[in-house]
């Protein structure tokens, strides 16, 4: 109750503050840019702007105030509605990747993974609605959908990013939600010689839960900028190091039946510790050639390898959903129902010694061509490739006090439910005893075919994924009359992902003896104390797993699921499109703009596996399906600057966004039952399934944008905007007719061919709407005594009603929040900075890892995270001039991610995180 009183006190403040920008003058002369937020010029400080410019010289910033000021020059400057973030300096965006930078910025949310800003959401829709560019250029992701996976892309690395919320006809990569495109730097523009080399450690406050993976870790980067032969070429190059530490604390809870007397009770729980390193390598390269003014060539890459490396050590524990029993005098709580405290006994647990191997490698490149033909006109061409390769071993190691079900000792689990609704236990066993537990396969885990000895001591998953897209892009671009410009072009991209689901079950090759854990491998016990439970056997199962001691079976003997989530899209993608870009003056109002049109051919095709299991045995037949459209897009966007430095910006689009790749896999999960062989009714058919569809049209929208913007100062801006998208389709699963002639079947030829399935299908409607205000507020305008202060703030309301069917109730978006609202209050002055950050999102529908790591949806609480940065750099005159220093944390208020099923105290996963703090330093040559 106190964090909340506290941000809502925040909040009135700054509202409070933004509401003297209203009354301040706009300022008459505007800011110099360059490209990089280094290179800043102009009447930036206003206590000492008269006393400086008096004397003609040239006001020069860097950090927090530079990066604000190149923002609000960029977001004032573009012709659409935009959200822009710059760095302070060459490798000097302060965050971990470049998608908590993005977290900031308005109407933009993050859903966290492992402790990290992931994935982006934009205006309330998820990250498959958005599109990531890299240098104009669309990415390719890591996960098995479209979501950009940002937090592999070093924030040292990107020099900045423009979020468009509204798409001109020539932004190749337009989305619903609105499009990502990052840059990297652009040494001709940069203008001079730099070198820039920074390091920084890192510390995780929850300690060395785990023994294996140290909570320190550090970042490293370099980079550099020159310029050649008379200014005509420019070299740019970087490179990021990062070994950089997370810790969790998880409980995940397996939901809550309900007993005889109607009372929710505990199903079963699994908490567990998890200590992770990211390791991540960056190198990033630009060369720019510009021998004239008609001629302008920029080639640009970009490489990155990601190794994530998780140690995770917990229990299974079976509960209501298992054969322990519920003693009699447990309590309820009358306003949720909720059985609170009880004790079960019969209690059988698998414990867990997990490891997973995540290893990413990505490239993104790219050549551009400019040359001016003739005067006012400009021909462009440019090609691009982006190509990832992942690999993971996700891998579950076991044991138990002995191997099957009744076998061994079992236990007496105490509980009761915290404030939080998290429960705490106290058990009778000691799970780190090595007399009383063992390597082995506990519980029922046994009997299916193809085990060796029937049974499981352990499970890895081991997807992998590839994805490759080129693109080619040819436009011209002619000037008309004195401001106008006309632009004609096409761009053909080429993409295909391929997903591989692999499983295997571990069986010892000691089966069928319980095996002792070595003792060379074991470590000191850890701890499970904040569920109670405070001593859990830790051993090294990556040693264990290695030296070969399991024999290895494919799911896939009897799992049909990992055949059928197996797929390969192939998109090939045609858009042409046209676009006048004005510049009028109507009456005396100045106005810009563009009105152009998009005309879109896809043709995609996807192959996957039909399989059933048979009589234990899996039978499959592959399936390939796709489908050709066309979509004309057409979009308008328009700028009136009403009186100097107040601008009010209209926007119209249709959009489109392309459905997730695993809906357009073909494959098919399909039962046949001969029993039903002579039955025509389709009701009662032998056929029935799952399936995908390739042939699913886009998600389409036709969106309204208007915003009105004050501009009053450099670094000063308020913005009020609305947006109201109409979704004239939805993608959900609907009971639909299927032809399964040609498919296997057992037994005589069936009467009937066709049945009913569960597939994806391009039907339902609905509306996206919101309202979001942002703002900068340096507050020298208010007076001179506070120079060097400032706040930024921003705020935003989403809402949706969006039906799957006419007649349907409403379905929620996964990843909106209805509130977004972000919040920083910086100091920068005589080299010393600090500011101090606070991101808030309402509750939403997040995704989260499931069973065998498919992708579940559950609501996700409302969370505030507060992040903070103190630093100081050596200014003109000293010894130490270009040296800064810097001390971060991340996460201060230690906010856990939550996330829960129809009841926000019917708890389905606690993550707590904890903070991390890091201190480092920066050279500039």
């Amino acid at each position: 109750m106190k964090k909340t009183t506290m941000f809502r006190g925040a909040v009135t403040v700054s509202a409070l503050a933004m509401g003297t920008m209203l009354a301040q003058p706009a300022f008459a002369q505007d800011v110099s840019t360059d490209e990089d937020a280094n290179a800043v010029t102009g009447p930036s400080d206003v206590a000492q702007a008269d006393e400086e410019t008096e004397l003609g010289e040239q006001i020069v910033i860097t950090g927090i105030r530079a990066s604000l000021e190149n923002s609000v020059a960029a977001k004032k400057a573009n012709t659409s509605i935009v959200e822009v973030v710059s760095a302070e300096d060459i490798g000097k965006l302060p965050d971990v990747s470049i998608a908590e930078t993005l977290s900031r910025l308005p109407g933009l949310a993050t859903q966290r993974l492992d402790g990290r800003a992931n994935v982006v959401s934009i205006r309330g829709l998820a990250p498959d609605f958005t599109t990531t560019l890299l240098n104009g250029r669309e990415q390719v992701s890591a996960n098995n959908n479209r979501g950009v996976e940002l937090d592999q892309y070093p924030a040292e690395l990107i020099n900045g990013a423009v979020v468009y919320k509204t798409p001109d006809a020539s932004l190749i990569g337009q989305a619903l939600g609105g499009t990502i495109d990052m840059r990297t730097i652009r040494p001709l523009s940069h203008g001079k010689q730099t070198f820039v080399i920074g390091g920084r450690l890192e510390l995780n406050d929850l300690g060395e839960i785990n023994p294996d993976i140290s909570n320190k870790g550090y970042r490293a980067n370099a980079s550099y900028v020159g310029q050649f032969a008379d200014g005509t070429l420019g070299i740019a190059i970087g490179g990021s190091l990062m070994s950089s530490p997370t810790a969790e604390e998880r409980v995940q809870i397996w939901g809550y039946p309900t007993n005889g007397n109607g009372n929710y009770v505990i199903g079963g729980i699994k908490p567990y510790i998890k200590s992770n390193k990211l390791d991540r390598a960056g190198l990033m390269g630009v060369v720019e050639y510009e021998p004239n003014d008609q001629l302008h060539v920029t080639l640009d890459g970009y490489w990155s390898q990601f190794k994530d490396n998780q140690r995770l050590r917990g229990l299974e524990v079976p509960l209501a959903w298992s054969g322990a029993s519920l003693r009699d005098d447990y309590v309820v709580d009358p306003e949720t129902n909720l059985i609170t405290d009880g004790t079960f006994d019969g209690v059988e647990v698998v414990g867990r010694n997990d490891f997973v191997d995540r290893d990413s490698e990505i490239f993104a490149g790219g050549i551009n061509f400019q040359y001016e033909v003739s005067d006012g006109l400009m021909i462009e061409a440019d090609a691009g490739y982006s190509t990832l390769d992942k690999t993971e071993r996700n891998a579950e190691i076991y044991f138990g006090t002995g191997r099957g079900s009744g076998v061994g000792a079992v236990d007496s689990f105490a509980f009761s439910f915290d404030e939080d609704y998290i429960p705490q236990f106290t058990t009778g066993l000691d799970y780190a005893d090595t007399s009383e537990v063992f390597l082995t396969a506990p519980l029922s885990w046994c009997g299916r075919p193809g085990f060796p000895g029937d049974c499981q001591d352990g499970f890895i998953n081991a997807p992998e994924v590839e994805d490759d897209l080129m693109s080619l892009r040819l436009q011209a671009t002619k000037a008309v009359g004195a401001n106008d410009s006309f632009r004609l072009g096409a761009n053909f991209s080429e993409r295909t992902k391929k997903l591989v689901d692999q499983g295997f079950v571990l069986t010892n090759k000691a089966y069928p003896d319980d095996v002792a854990v070595p003792t060379d491998l074991l470590f000191e016990p850890v701890s499970l104390g904040f569920i109670g439970i405070d001593s859990l056997l830790a051993f090294d199962s990556v040693a264990y797993y290695e030296a070969g001691n399991y024999e290895e079976i494919s799911g896939s003997l009897w799992d049909p699921s990992r055949l059928t989530n197996s797929y390969e899209i192939n998109e090939k993608v045609l858009t042409g499109f046209a676009q006048y870009n004005f510049d009028w003056e109507m009456g005396t109002v100045p106005t810009v703009g563009n009105i152009g049109v998009q005309i879109v051919h896809t043709d995609q095709e996807g192959r996957g596996l039909a399989a059933r299991n048979a009589d234990g045995v899996v039978v499959t037949a592959p399936v390939t399906d796709g489908d050709t459209y066309t979509e004309i897009l057409p979009s308008l966007n328009i700028s009136f600057e009403a009186e100097e430095g107040t601008f009010l910006r209209f926007g119209l689009a249709r959009i489109l966004a392309r459905a997730r790749m695993d809906q357009l896999n073909p494959g098919i999960g399909f039962n046949y039952n001969p029993a039903f062989a002579d039955n025509t009714d389709i009701q009662l058919s032998p056929w029935s399934g799952t399936v995908g569809n390739s042939a699913l049209r886009p998600l389409i929208a036709n969106t309204v944008d208007v915003a009105v913007e004050r501009y009053f100062a450099p670094r000063g801006y308020v913005s009020l905007s609305g947006f109201y998208k109409n979704l004239e389709t939805y993608i959900y699963r609907s009971n639909e007719l299927y032809d399964f002639t040609g498919f296997p079947y057992t037994g005589d030829e069936p009467a009937t061919f066709d049945g009913i399935v569960s597939q994806w299908v391009n039907d339902g409607s609905g509306d996206v709407y919101g309202i979001e205000f942002s703002g900068a507020l340096p507050f020298e305008v208010i007076t001179r005594d506070l120079d060097g202060f400032g706040l930024i703030l921003s705020g935003s309301y989403t809402d949706s009603e969006v039906k799957q069917a006419d007649g349907a109730r409403p379905t929620d978006l996964p990843g909106l929040s209805k509130w977004v609202i972000n919040s920083t209050a910086y100091y920068e002055k005589d080299g010393f900075q600090a500011r101090i950050s606070g991101r808030y999102r309402s509750e939403f529908l997040a995704e989260v890892a499931g069973l065998s790591l498919a992708r579940d949806l559950d609501f996700a609480k409302g969370e505030f995270l507060v992040d903070a940065q103190v630093g100081y750099e050596f200014q003109d005159g000293s010894s130490l001039e270009g040296l800064s220093l810097l001390l971060s944390a991340s996460n201060l208020t230690n906010e856990p991610f939550v996330t829960y099923r129809n009841e926000e105290y019917l708890i389905r996963d606690y993550n707590n995180y904890g903070r991390t703090f890091s201190i480092g330093a920066n050279y500039r040559f």
